[in-house]
């Protein structure tokens, strides 16, 4: 709600620099299509209330926007662009016919193309029909889409979209790397369901972008075109990806492309979701990832043990298995001691008093798992041990992990140790302190 308040702030700021005539690049930004929309909206309270900002005179001759519009009188571009804005929907409709050499204005008439008032909506879909080619399509699709969501949006969307379809391929290029991910998830919605990529373009995208709708639909459609034999050229940049979804993809078709022996690399993949397509893969493969993981993590001071390695042995293990998770607590690199630790509470094997002096430990990481584990037996905590931790000369981490310990517990001297932090400098530590002190 917020956001909304600020944009029709800031159209109304820019209707009131276009009706001072300040020309129209100058007045908003053209190439931002939320620019347009709020402007559309900081119209219209404008006409409100004691100001009339967008019926100034601007000429001294005692001629409003209104007036001059009724007259039929010419109009600069910064008043066109406020009448095809205006409450008064007779305004807006004629307004769209005086919109000849004004292309700046093109996106104000895919903006009337969804207005509440049906004589405008269809005259601007006529004038959008005459004036929209492929090219504007492509230069405007960010708020065409935009518009699109509106009720009643829909026609500019469809209208660009057959453009689009009958153009060169050649014309989508420029979408593919567009800022708006809207742009970018209509394009390779596009690439997809028209063919205009290969698998192996369509694997690099889904092992690139920044945007997970567009990775796992690049993803999906590179990997159905995987068989046995596969040449090569989609499978690498997926089992490469950035994104776990787009890597387990990758993984889960390893056994399809006939190379499943290769899913033993990702036993111990950073992300729990690639971990789990792979043992399934190994599984398939013949192969038992739980001996794998058990072997992995026989060496506890083994400098070059992944931390996926002790969270699989986990995920797939008995409780028995805590035993070798426990070494792994005191291991050289802080991402395996997190994961051990998170390991010992997934067994339910975790010892709130053997875990207890890990909560100094100097990594943030294990600090937040350490806490995790031990906040249900909070209870079993010496108080004053946390209440120590509060001050100001130990590690944030290790001030929030008392903060949480100590609200679990509700001890007397625990609540006049929370209650004195709201002076403290650290504002998360003061808000959570707070929290818990009202607790």
């Amino acid at each position: 709600m917020r956001d909304v308040r600020d944009d029709i702030t800031g159209g109304s700021a820019a209707a009131v620099r276009l009706a001072r005539g300040v020309p129209l690049r100058e007045a908003l930004d053209c190439g931002a299509p939320a620019a347009w929309t709020a402007l559309d909206a900081g119209v219209r309270p404008l006409h409100r209330g004691a100001h009339h900002l967008v019926e100034w005179e601007w000429d001294g001759a005692g001629r409003t926007l209104t007036a001059a519009m009724h007259a039929g009188e010419p109009l600069s571009e910064s008043h066109l662009a406020l009448a095809l804005c205006h409450r008064d929907g007779r305004i807006r409709a004629a307004a769209l016919w005086r919109m000849d050499g004004h292309p700046d204005l093109l996106p104000l008439l895919v903006v009337r193309c969804a207005d509440w008032a049906e004589p405008v909506r269809e005259q601007a879909r006529l004038r959008l029909g005459e004036e929209l080619d492929a090219g504007r399509a492509v230069t405007h699709l960010s708020l065409i889409l935009r518009v699109g969501r509106r009720e009643r949006g829909e026609f500019a969307v469809g209208l660009a979209d057959r453009l689009l379809r009958e153009a060169p391929r050649e014309v989508l290029t420029a979408l593919y790397t567009a800022s708006d991910r809207a742009v970018r998830r209509y394009a390779y919605g596009r690439a997809v369901e028209d063919g205009l990529l290969s698998p192996g373009e369509l694997a690099r995208v889904a092992a690139q972008d920044d945007d997970a709708i567009v990775r796992n639909l690049c993803a999906d459609a590179a990997l159905a075109a995987v068989t046995d034999g596969d040449p090569g050229d989609v499978l690498p940049p997926l089992l490469t990806a950035r994104g776990p979804r787009v890597r387990s993809a990758g993984v889960t078709a390893l056994r399809r492309a006939g190379r499943a022996e290769r899913a033993v690399e990702f036993l111990a993949d950073r992300a729990g979701l690639v971990r789990a397509c792979a043992r399934y893969v190994v599984r398939q493969h013949g192969g038992d990832p739980l001996s794998w993981y058990r072997e992995r993590c026989a060496e506890p001071g083994d400098p070059a043990l992944p931390p996926g390695a002790a969270a699989g042995l986990a995920e797939c293990g008995e409780r028995s298995d805590a035993e070798m998770l426990w070494p792994l607590v005191r291991h050289p690199v802080p991402g395996v001691r997190a994961r051990a630790v998170a390991g010992l509470r997934v067994l339910d094997a975790a010892d709130a008093r053997r875990l207890l002096p890990l909560l100094d430990d100097p990594a943030p990481a294990v600090v937040r798992e350490v806490t995790a584990a031990v906040l249900p037996s909070a209870g079993l905590l010496p108080e004053e041990w946390l209440v120590e931790r509060l001050g100001t000369g130990w590690p944030r981490a290790v001030r929030i992990a008392a903060v949480r310990l100590l609200s679990e517990q509700g001890g007397a001297a625990g609540r006049r140790a929370l209650m004195a932090l709201p002076a403290d400098p650290d504002e998360e530590l003061r808000m959570r302190a707070t929290r818990a002190a009202r607790r």
